[in-house]
């Protein structure tokens, strides 16, 4: 006899035990080889899912219940451990195989670096990608202190990819002088805030594909402490989740999505976690149809 493990908190809470009937793909991407300031983001994936048995699974926003969606928990990608062009290719290589299946990408992170790969493997099936970036950070260096992959360049490296003018930015309060001159004249860059101008070019993103990455230090660290590099000055929980909700509303065809940088041994409160934890479960109700 063996517990239902999406209810002890091994797996995602209410994840199926059945690959093939899922809808989408939860998968963690254990890396922090490239972090510049406080590491430990590599065990961001599972203790996100540990506290996920908190969660209700309704969601009284969406008035959807976690069974309306069906969703298998893959556990941890085994990243080649300090070899960051190594570990993106695993990630690139899996989230291919998931989307060849027909399956949603939902990626747990890790440093932000890790999503260079879904950014590469979505882009490869949906020509004329469009990217929603959620951060305190520009990511927008062509490379930190020699080093072009690194978590502060995946924006820019994606950008590079499916040009700048794909590249919409929010909630930015941190980089060079150099990476928000370059932010306000190639990508669509909002900083400081979130929610307002995120309602604003929703409408221009209708029918395109969309894929959308959250750092969680875009929230003040008043509500997720637990992240590589705090940035006060943040959003509150309150808007990061409302601005899952209008993505939802907005009936975009988003094709992936991740959130990263949750470092749950800075943040014993558990804060970081449960919140990317309830984020987590709103992408689930409200992207995956």
């Amino acid at each position: 006899m063996k517990f239902d493990p999406a209810y002890n908190g091994n797996e995602f809470i209410g994840a199926t035990q059945d690959y093939e009937a899922a809808q989408a793909v939860i998968y963690g991407m254990p890396m922090d080889w490239t972090v510049s300031f406080r590491s430990g983001t590599r065990l961001g994936p599972a203790r996100v899912r540990e506290v996920s048995i908190g969660l209700e699974e309704y969601s009284p926003y969406l008035d959807r219940h976690l069974e309306d969606v069906r969703y298998f928990d893959a556990g941890d990608i085994p990243l080649a451990f300090g070899n960051p062009q190594r570990s993106v290719k695993q990630i690139r290589d899996f989230v291919e195989k998931i989307l060849a299946d027909g399956k949603f990408p939902l990626g747990i992170g890790g440093e932000h670096l890790v999503t260079w790969g879904p950014i590469q493997a979505v882009a490869k099936k949906y020509p004329g990608l469009a990217l929603i970036h959620i951060d305190a950070h520009a990511d927008l260096r062509e490379h930190y202190e020699g080093e072009e992959y690194s978590h502060a360049a995946v924006i820019r490296k994606a950008a590079g990819l499916i040009g700048p003018q794909n590249v919409y930015q929010f909630g930015i309060r941190s980089g060079t002088r150099e990476e928000f001159q370059w932010g306000r004249e190639n990508t669509h860059f909002y900083p400081f805030t979130v929610l307002e101008p995120l309602r604003k070019v929703l409408p221009e993103l209708k029918g395109r594909p969309v894929y959308v990455t959250v750092d969680i230090d875009v929230l003040d660290p008043a509500f997720a402490p637990g992240t590589g590099t705090a940035e006060p000055g943040g959003i509150t929980s309150l808007e990061l989740l409302q601005s899952i909700h209008a993505i939802a509303e907005a009936e975009l065809n988003v094709v992936g999505f991740d959130i990263v940088e949750v470092a749950p041994g800075i943040d014993p409160s558990e804060l970081s976690q449960i919140v990317a934890s309830k984020v987590i479960r709103e992408v689930l109700l409200g992207f995956v149809k």
